[in-house]
Parts: C-alpha cells; sequence; structure tokens
C-alpha cells in the first residue's frame, strides 16, 4: 500500500507479556511528547462478515417499542386499513424485486429466507391482529403494527428455541420494512436520499436495513446488537457485506453524517479519524478492491500462466502485503504464500500501541485469509520520521540509520513481546514464520530467539493454545548483514533482501530525495556483486534466499536478479501481472551472462546502457 505499506517506507507493529498492566505502563507516551491528533472514538464489536469499508454514516435507529400509540375518528378507521394493505403490497413487490436481484449473487438456501418475510405479509394472524387494533381501538397504522410486533417479540425471546426467537426477529424486519413504506407515502416528496455508498449504523441487525427501498445494498452494517446466526448475519456473509455487531454505545457515539471506518476484519469502527487515519486505510481498501468480489471467483486466466522464464526455468512467486485486502487479492490472484507481510497498520492508526489481543485478532485474520498457506511475519519496522510518539519521543537525526527495525524493538521490549506472542497464539496450527528486520549481525537473530523461547515458555505457563515451531530469519537490508551472509546463512532459518533499503544503506542515496533515488531505478554493478555472492552462498549452504521491494519489480531489474541467482520473489498483487508478462521473455541462462557482465562495470551509466540494450533484447539468446 502506497505511503502506509509500501516497500518503500517504514513501518510498525508491537509486542509484549500476557501480564500487559506493566508494559503498557512503559508504552505510553514520554513526557512533554506531542499529543495524538484528535480523532473521535474506536468502537469494538462482534464480526459477522469480515472486509474494509470507509464512508459516511446513515442512521436508522427503527425501535417499534417506541411507535407512538395515536387514536383515529371513526371516519378515518377505512383510510387506516387501506394504507395498511398498501404497505403490504409495496412491501411484497420489493422483496419480490429483492429476490430476483439477488438470483445468482446469493446461495439459493439463503435466498429463500425471504420466502419467510413474504409469508409473514400474507400471515392471516398477523393481519388480522393489525387490523383488530385499528377496528376495535381506533389505533393508528404505525402504532398497530408496533404493537402487534412488540408483543410477538416479547413472547417468542422468552422462549428457549432458537427458530421461535428466529420468527421474532423476521417479523419485526416485515413490520419494519412495512413502516418505512408508510413513511414514504406519506411525505408529498420523497425524503432526501441517504448518502450514497453509506455505511448503515442501526440499532439491530436486519435484512430490511441492508437494502434501501430500491433495494440497492449498502457499503457496510454496524449495530448496537443483534446476533450472529440471524438471517441478517447469513445474508452479509453471502452478500459479503462488512458487519459489525454488538457494538456498546454505538448509537450514544455514532451520529448521521459522521465519517467511519468500518474494519469488520478487526473488529472495530473507528469514528472521525483524523485526515492521516483516513488516508491510510483509504489506500489499503484500493489496494486490495479487487478482492472483495473475487473470493469466490475462478483466478484469472493471465495469473494461472506458470512463472517460468522463456527457458523454462521455474520462479516461486510470494505475496508481499501490507494489510488484509492484499492477502485476500493475493489468495484470489493465486498466490499460495505471503512471503511478506509487513505489520505496521495497527500502529499506525492509534496514538497508543495495539493490545495483544488486537494484534492476535489482526494476525489471526490474516492466516485465514492467507487459506493454509504459508505467511512470514516481518517483526515492526518503523523510524522516527513516522512520528509516532509511544515509540519514538523524538525526531532522530538521522531516521533510517537511528532505532528502526529491531533495534527500536530491543529498546522497548515490550513491544517485541507482545508481537512475539500475538504472532505464535493467532499461528496455532499454521505454518507462519517470523523475520528480523534491520538485523546487523548474527547477536540480533539470538537474542531475538531467546526473546520467543521465554515467551513460549510464559504461554505453556499460562495455559495458551500457540504454535511452538516457528522458523526465524532475518532481512538483509544493511551493509552488515550482507557482508555477514555467510554466518546468517549458518543461523538463520531463512533470509529476505529488502532490495530498496539495502541499495539505499550500500549507495548512501536517500530515497526521499526523487533527483537521487534515480539512482536506485536501475542496479548498480556494485549492488549486483553484492547481490550475486549472497545468492552463490545462501545456495551452497542450502538457504531459502527471496527477495523484495519495489525496484525488484521492475521488468529489468527482475532480469538481473534471475541472473544473479534469485529464484524466490515476494510481489504485492498488484504487480503480479506485469511482472508475469516480463518473466516470460527472460531467458535465464541469457539472463545470467548479462547480470555477470553488467556487474563487471565501473560505473551505474555503463550498467544502465548494458541493461537497456539487453533488455529492449528481451534478454533472448544470441
Amino acid at each position: 500500500m502506497a505511503g502506509m505499506a509500501s516497500e518503500t517506507s517504514p513501518e510498525s507493529e508491537g509486542a509484549g507479556r500476557s501480564d500487559e498492566s506493566a508494559p503498557d505502563q512503559a508504552l505510553a507516551p514520554a513526557e512533554g511528547a506531542a499529543p495524538a491528533p484528535a480523532s473521535g472514538p474506536i468502537l469494538r464489536g462482534a464480526t459477522v462478515a469480515p472486509g474494509l469499508v470507509l464512508g459516511r454514516v446513515h442512521r436508522q435507529d427503527h425501535d417499534l417499542v417506541k411507535e407512538r400509540v395515536e387514536r383515529v375518528p371513526l371516519d378515518e378507521i377505512e383510510v387506516e386499513l387501506n394504507r395498511f394493505r398498501q404497505a403490504l403490497d409495496d412491501s411484497r413487490l420489493q422483496l419480490l424485486d429483492l429476490k430476483a436481484r439477488l438470483t445468482g449473487r446469493v446461495r439459493e438456501e439463503d435466498a429463500r429466507i425471504l420466502d419467510t418475510h413474504l409469508a409473514y405479509l400474507r400471515d392471516s394472524a398477523f393481519i388480522a391482529d393489525v387490523e383488530n387494533l385499528i377496528l376495535n381501538e381506533q389505533m393508528r397504522l404505525e402504532g398497530a403494527i408496533g404493537k402487534v410486533v412488540g408483543d410477538f417479540d416479547r413472547i417468542f425471546r422468552l422462549v428457549q428455541n432458537e427458530a421461535l426467537r428466529q420468527s421474532a426477529v423476521d417479523l419485526r424486519d416485515v413490520g419494519i420494512r412495512v413502516l418505512r413504506n408508510l413513511e414514504q407515502r406519506a411525505t408529498e416528496r420523497p425524503a432526501a436520499p441517504p448518502p450514497r455508498d453509506y455505511i448503515l449504523v442501526g440499532r439491530e441487525l436486519s435484512i430490511v436495513d441492508m437494502f434501501n427501498l430500491a433495494n440497492e445494498n449498502v457499503k457496510g452494517i454496524v449495530t448496537q446488537s443483534g446476533g450472529l446466526t440471524s438471517h441478517a448475519a447469513i445474508f452479509a456473509r453471502s452478500m459479503r457485506i462488512p458487519t459489525l455487531t454488538g457494538v456498546e454505545r454505538l448509537l450514544d457515539e455514532v451520529r448521521e453524517g459522521d465519517f467511519v471506518i468500518l474494519d469488520a476484519t478487526e473488529g472495530l469502527v473507528r469514528v472521525n479519524p483524523d485526515e492521516l487515519v483516513r488516508a491510510q486505510y483509504a489506500e489499503a481498501t484500493q489496494a486490495g478492491a479487487p478482492a472483495a468480489s473475487t473470493e469466490s471467483a475462478e483466478v484469472p486466466d493471465w495469473a494461472r500462466r506458470p512463472a517460468r522464464t522463456q527457458d523454462d526455468e521455474k520462479i516461486e512467486l510470494e505475496a508481499s502485503a501490507g494489510n488484509l485486502p492484499e492477502v485476500e487479492q493475493a489468495s484470489a490472484l493465486g498466490l499460495t504464500a505471503v512471503g511478506l507481510y509487513r505489520t505496521e497498520l495497527l500502529y499506525l492508526t492509534d496514538g497508543t500501541p495495539p493490545s495483544r489481543e488486537a494484534l492476535v485478532q489482526h494476525y489471526a485474520a490474516v492466516v485465514g485469509a492467507a487459506h493454509g498457506g504459508r505467511v512470514t511475519f516481518r517483526l515492526l519496522s518503523v523510524d522516527s520520521s513516522l512520528g509516532i510518539r509511544y515509540l519514538h519521543p523524538h525526531k532522530e537525526r538521522n531516521p533510517s540509520l537511528g532505532r528502526v527495525g529491531i533495534r527500536m524493538l530491543f529498546a522497548q521490549p515490550a513491544l517485541l513481546r507482545r508481537q512475539l506472542q500475538a504472532i505464535l497464539i493467532a499461528g496455532s496450527g499454521a505454518d507462519v514464520r517470523i523475520a528480523v528486520p534491520f538485523v546487523m549481525d548474527c547477536a540480533d537473530l539470538r537474542r531475538v530467539r531467546e526473546i520467543l523461547f521465554e515467551e513460549r515458555l510464559e504461554l505453556r505457563r499460562t495455559g495458551e493454545r500457540f504454535q511452538p515451531a516457528v522458523p526465524v530469519g532475518v532481512v538483509l537490508e544493511t551493509p552488515a548483514s550482507l557482508l555477514g551472509v555467510r554466518d546468517f546463512s549458518a543461523e538463520a532459518d531463512f533470509m529476505l533482501v529488502n532490495l530498496d533499503g539495502l541499495q539505499q544503506h550500500l549507495l548512501a542515496v536517500d530515497r526521499e530525495d526523487p533527483e537521487l533515488a534515480r539512482a536506485l531505478e536501475t542496479l548498480h554493478p556494485y549492488v549486483l556483486r553484492a547481490l550475486a555472492k549472497a545468492c552463490e552462498v545462501a545456495a551452497g549452504a542450502g538457504r531459502e534466499l527471496a527477495v523484495f521491494g519495489a525496484s525488484a519489480q521492475r521488468p529489468e531489474n527482475a532480469a538481473h536478479l534471475i541472473g544473479c541467482g534469485f529464484r524466490r520473489f515476494a510481489l504485492p498483487p498488484s504487480a503480479l501481472q506485469e511482472f508475469l508478462g516480463a518473466l516470460a521473455g527472460i531467458d535465464a541462462k541469457a539472463a545470467t551472462r548479462v547480470a555477470r557482465t553488467s556487474a563487471r562495470s565501473t560505473s551505474l551509466s555503463e550498467t544502465r546502457f548494458r541493461s537497456l540494450a539487453e533488455f529492449r533484447h528481451g534478454y533472448a539468446r544470441p
């Protein structure tokens, strides 16, 4: 995700012991530190249907119990009865139209739920009870419907039978639909439409609230109460509408028109967040947009193309992701493993570190979205330039060379321990790995392993389920780590090359400077020499070595990397199609010759000239 989760930006995340009272004190913002940007509350609830959406709130807080009981004159009784029949007809036509619209979009058995609602609209007992209140007690229609539905609801909610309880909920939904149609007919002009693509906020989960009267479904749903097994919940999951229920104080905290971020996967709602947080989540939804509609769809034809070079050399492609939508999109495109998951998202959005429970829920969602594929979690790597006060009270003079990656985590051990525990718990029974960022030498790796051992003992003591064996690897991005690649090959379970970070430090080039950053677009000959050596050492030790980074995705660089010996790449889903297209035009043997020739160059300009000539010829055999 650009800015927040791109390969070129630092990231953030945390960890702590299961006894979190002491660590939380240690993680409090430093005295005198600038306060976090003002935002609204963060509310939590139970996930009905996962997903991430942003938008304006439209409230539908229809409480049938509070419908006013009014009397009508005798000469208006016939009018009320006619209004009732017309509203029943309107509701019946809407449900028939809705069934037709949902054909092929939801499972057939789920669509049959609407037949239950149609049956209630014809139910003689329901109709007779409402009409008797109008005829015998001269009650206005709205109050009569509210009383009948409310009485039915109170009776059946006392019964332990779940089917009868669901009947009460279904009748309530029908009553709300009828009342909504009455409201629309009562106004001379149509009511002002809700915001387009709104997020619905209501008291209770209801099928009628999932669609407006034109049967257009909402972006997301948040309710204060409501069951996870109701018919509305089944519909929400079938329609893939992100839905959260059981959110305490929702109706007290959220107003009409508020801007909210509904992260139903994480089980939270952010109310009126600041602009930075909005931008970060907006980029996340854009990066993962295709995933929402492709979960059940077939893998597109272009993604089925085998990851092989022109001369049939196999290349392992894995996903690089920084948020859940990207993982879902990668899975939908057939990427079976997440070679790099950047764990910064939860730390960039709040002014305080996330709890262990929040981390566990997030990581477990990532593991679930990978559908059994291997997930490599990179530990928190963020420098002081991002201004996260509980991590860095003050901006350092040289953030990229300061307390970043594992250095920062060692300086705040509660963060590291919390994150390690969360990965162990979320990875229970799954194939997960841990990558240590910004290592300098093997002492960094050994210390992480020692702390990981201690946290496993702590989890065993408390009786929690966790993954007992988790491979630990390193991210090679400092010159020292590259010089020590032989030592890391002997001790690390696997290695990842952060090509963007490694180039920056090897060449002493600031990636944030547009003019200087041009030097990173083509791999420098000295960088090629170092990479070829790393591949040689890793292959000799039988150690897995992968590469990631924005510069690794460039077609001309990909050919050079294959020529250096890389056979495993971690790519964001958005880059997969172009990369596969470039891969089909690369001859691995020719690329090896070109990479060796380029590595013998004595300047970047010389390498660029050679690369351009060879790239234009598609790395074909002479």
